[in-house]
């Protein structure tokens, strides 16, 4: 959406920092322990952003293609494919209507999007239908039902975040979308948001994880 054209510049400033870079890794650690990834694979990444995590695609050798509607977004993202030296191909489309044909992809993959698309149920049919019979389909999104839902809904009751355009997801949500085989879920993030910085630990995390819903979860389909 055109709202992230103006935080563009600044977006990839929570990664630089110890709590930003912890969720980054967490999460990306669990969508790819779901995922079954092999290089040369075609991989659709919808809702790429800067493109943190189809350059960690591109880096295991995959074929990428990251869409967006942001156009700045995009052009962050490029500049630091360009910097990686990484051949990604950034496209400007919605996620409601690709311009693929259908069964395409090896692997189409959705990371911290989905809540900010607001015709949900098309995006994600569009996923299906361009993703390869027997192909996967992996989103991950902030748990509505998790100290984090409660940290980003406050947040979207004020009136300068983007997250007044969410509408977050529980796991129930994301199964409820039954266009494929839903192979497997998972969450992670357990250390809650109000947390000292000092416990953004994976021995923290591993701790938590016994008691505490997880604050981003995802889901992973077989079509």
């Amino acid at each position: 959406m055109a709202i992230f054209n103006g935080i563009a510049a600044e977006y990839d400033d929570w990664y630089s920092q110890k709590k930003g870079a912890f969720v980054d890794r967490v999460e990306t650690d669990l969508a790819l322990s779901m995922l079954k990834l092999e290089s040369g694979m075609t991989v659709l990444d919808v809702g790429c952003g800067t493109g943190n995590f189809s350059m960690k695609l591109a880096g295991m050798g995959c074929i990428v293609t990251g869409i967006d509607v942001s156009e700045e977004m995009l052009n962050v993202a490029r500049e630091k494919a360009a910097e990686k030296s990484l051949s990604i191909s950034y496209l400007q489309m919605d996620a409601t209507e690709l311009i693929y044909q259908e069964e395409i992809f090896d692997a189409v993959v959705s990371i911290a999007a989905v809540e900010f698309i607001e015709d949900t149920a098309q995006a994600v049919k569009e996923m299906f239908r361009v993703a390869k019979v027997g192909g996967q389909i992996l989103i991950g999104t902030i748990n509505a039902d998790s100290d984090w839902g409660d940290y980003y809904q406050a947040k979207k009751l004020q009136g300068n975040s983007i997250y007044r355009y969410a509408a977050f997801k529980t796991i129930d949500d994301l199964k409820a979308w039954e266009l494929g085989k839903l192979a497997e879920t998972g969450a992670c993030l357990f250390i809650p948001p109000f947390a000292a910085e000092e416990e953004f630990t994976i021995e923290r995390e591993k701790e938590l994880s016994e008691t505490m819903r997880g604050g981003y979860i995802c889901a992973l389909w077989r079509k």
